[in-house]
């Protein structure tokens, strides 16, 4: 089961991987202003790049991960993923600004370093196996192009965390987006609100991963907790999900 951890003003939501650990950061305990109060994690939101990399330092301080250890790339609602065994040079993320190659997944057998992904309302899924972690960034698009397949299939996961993201409650989609994962069966949409979490864990249990935590937290009905894109009109901050080996 998933554990909220505090440590100062920052909280999170930690899951236990087995052989990897994985963090699910909220808005809490950074330093933005409105709108994007408070711990924004995300750099092309419109938010002030100092701000932002204060918060990125303040969030890895607390989760006890060196920022220079953090994989992460430009997400464009695909599949691409990243494999990489050692830092990123330059790191886009604890330099904001560097130039970072387009991907929805990163994954690494290095313990120590830490694969990232931000989002707003997507989903951030962590894998795990004894050897490699990845973390995902999976909204509908990524999820219907196969990122969920892909990343169990370069991983060997045999666990995944599926943490905050919007709810069957908040998501209502189109006839394009049901249609997608209409192989899925029933269970995944009532009516036109999709079941983004029930997806991704079909997806997963298709690829062969059975253990799959799920948080449950809708991001839109939380909004003391998380960001929101669906519910703020696109000018919001950026949580982030990512997820390391144990040493």
């Amino acid at each position: 089961m998933m554990k909220w951890r505090d440590s100062g003003e920052v909280r999170w939501l930690d899951a236990d991987l087995g052989p990897a650990r994985a963090a699910f950061t909220t808005r809490l305990g950074g330093v933005s202003a409105e709108p994007f109060d408070t711990l924004n994690l995300g750099l092309l939101t419109g938010d002030d790049r100092d701000t932002v990399k204060a918060n990125r330092e303040r969030a890895c301080a607390a989760i006890g991960v060196e920022s220079a250890n953090v994989l992460s790339g430009h997400q464009v609602h695909g599949a691409e993923l990243q494999l990489r065994d050692a830092q990123a040079r330059p790191n886009g993320f604890s330099k904001p600004g560097a130039e970072l190659s387009e991907a929805d997944g990163q994954l690494t057998g290095t313990p120590g370093l830490a694969p990232l992904v931000l989002v707003a309302d997507c989903l951030p899924v962590a894998l795990a196996s004894p050897r490699t972690v990845g973390m995902l960034h999976c909204g509908w698009r990524g999820l219907a192009t196969g990122i969920v397949q892909r990343g169990v299939a370069a991983s060997g996961a045999t666990r995944a965390a599926i943490g905050p993201g919007i709810g069957p409650c908040c998501y209502e989609v189109g006839e394009e987006v049901l249609s997608a994962f209409q192989h899925l069966g029933s269970g995944i949409a009532d009516g036109r609100m999709l079941d983004l979490s029930e997806v991704a864990r079909w997806l997963l249990a298709e690829a062969g991963v059975d253990e799959v935590e799920v948080a449950g937290l809708c991001t839109s009905c939380n909004p003391d907790l998380f960001y929101s894109h669906r519910r703020d009109g696109g000018r919001t901050g950026r949580q982030a999900g990512l997820a390391w080996l144990r040493a």
